[in-house]
């Protein structure tokens, strides 16, 4: 059955079940070009190079770009889908590791040797291959046992990195990962690759955007709602679902493949459960109804990430508590807002246009 029909049933497909709120996204302009945060933060990610050093360049934004890029194909799944994947981090992890097989690296027992342009598309397609046939069994679930089910995979995966050395080399993992060189430009020095990583997370939002608001998306938020109507109007419920798996498994596998390409190595450690937790910590602390919301996060993550074990060091405590204190903020902002930071920013503006308005009105009626 075709995931679209003609333009009749996607206008009831658009219109919410009753008793059912209308998908939210659907009523944001696109692109949303009259916000003029959006149009400083794009500003200031362009001219980072000529502010940041090499520290901050790659360590604090090029890391929240490639973070913020895994959990967006989180936030795609969980915001448009209702869907709560736990193994986007791992077929992240899929692709670096193909990457580093298929291309070249200092294991040359194991890796293959392939050109970066030949390697990196195989990457692509087999980690998606491998999220999409993930997607297939979780589907078949629904609410905890999809959470249950895709965590299974990811701690499957790690291992079986852990204890295969003929293919992953084990926990030692893959060293040395070559970056790609081309037109005599080594991507992996910090300046290209911030701006590679920086188009990369680009393309990736507003290819969410556009189809969060194409047909596809629209009914994949009416199967979000009501999967039943869904069904009842005519829409293969599953294949949208499978779908969906497989583009937000792109969209981590892009995320994976630059991850390896930034730390120049892979191992067990960067596809642990643990890791695949952190995936949906950022996507809940920045707003997992938003795309904009998996890179707020991810930017949250890293600055406690990269400044808390200092911090707690310095006034004497223990430094492996900083996880903890991520969970205590992780914590608070769900207390305050279960839609993280973007919806504490939303109550924010409207609690001032509210006051703006009042006394605006009283203004006038005086």
């Amino acid at each position: 059955m075709a995931l679209t029909r003609g333009a009749s049933v996607q206008a009831r497909a658009q219109a919410p079940p009753s008793g059912a709120a209308a998908p939210r996204e659907a009523a944001r302009p696109w692109p949303e070009i009259d916000n003029p945060a959006a149009w400083l933060v794009a500003a200031v990610l362009v001219l980072m190079p000529a502010i940041a050093n090499g520290f901050f360049l790659i360590e604090i934004f090029a890391t929240t770009l490639i973070l913020g890029t895994i959990a967006l194909s989180l936030m795609f799944l969980a915001g448009y889908g209702g869907m709560v994947s736990l193994m986007q981090l791992t077929i992240a992890g899929f692709a670096g590791y193909m990457c580093a097989v298929l291309g070249v690296s200092g294991n040359t027992s194991l890796s293959l040797g392939w050109p970066w342009w030949l390697a990196t598309p195989a990457a692509l397609a087999l980690a998606t291959l491998f999220g999409t046939l993930g997607g297939a069994l979780a589907v078949r679930t629904a609410g905890i046992y999809t959470i249950m089910i895709t965590l299974a995979i990811g701690a499957a995966f790690y291992y079986f990195t852990n204890q295969n050395w003929a293919i992953f080399n084990g926990h030692t993992g893959i060293n040395n990962v070559a970056t790609p060189q081309v037109w005599g430009v080594d991507w992996g020095s910090d300046l290209p690759f911030y701006y590679l990583v920086l188009g990369i997370a680009a393309l990736c939002y507003f290819a969410v955007e556009y189809v969060s608001r194409a047909p596809f998306g629209l009914v994949l938020q009416g199967i979000r709602d009501n999967p039943r109507r869904m069904a009842a109007l005519g829409f293969n419920v599953n294949a949208h679902r499978i779908a969906a798996y497989a583009f937000a498994a792109l969209i981590a596998a892009l995320g994976g493949v630059l991850q390896v390409w930034n730390y120049k190595q892979i191992s067990p450690g960067s596809v642990g459960v643990e890791r695949c937790i952190d995936i949906l910590i950022i996507a809940i602390v920045g707003g997992i109804g938003r795309p904009v919301g998996a890179f707020i996060g991810a930017f949250i993550f890293v600055i406690l990430r990269t400044f808390t074990l200092d911090f707690l060091i310095r006034i004497g405590l223990d430094g492996n508590r900083f996880r903890l204190l991520i969970g205590l903020v992780f914590l608070a902002i769900v207390f305050w807002s279960s839609d993280g930071i973007i919806g504490l920013w939303e109550r924010w503006r409207q609690r001032v246009q509210g006051a703006v308005g009042r006394q605006t009105g009283s203004r006038g009626h005086g």
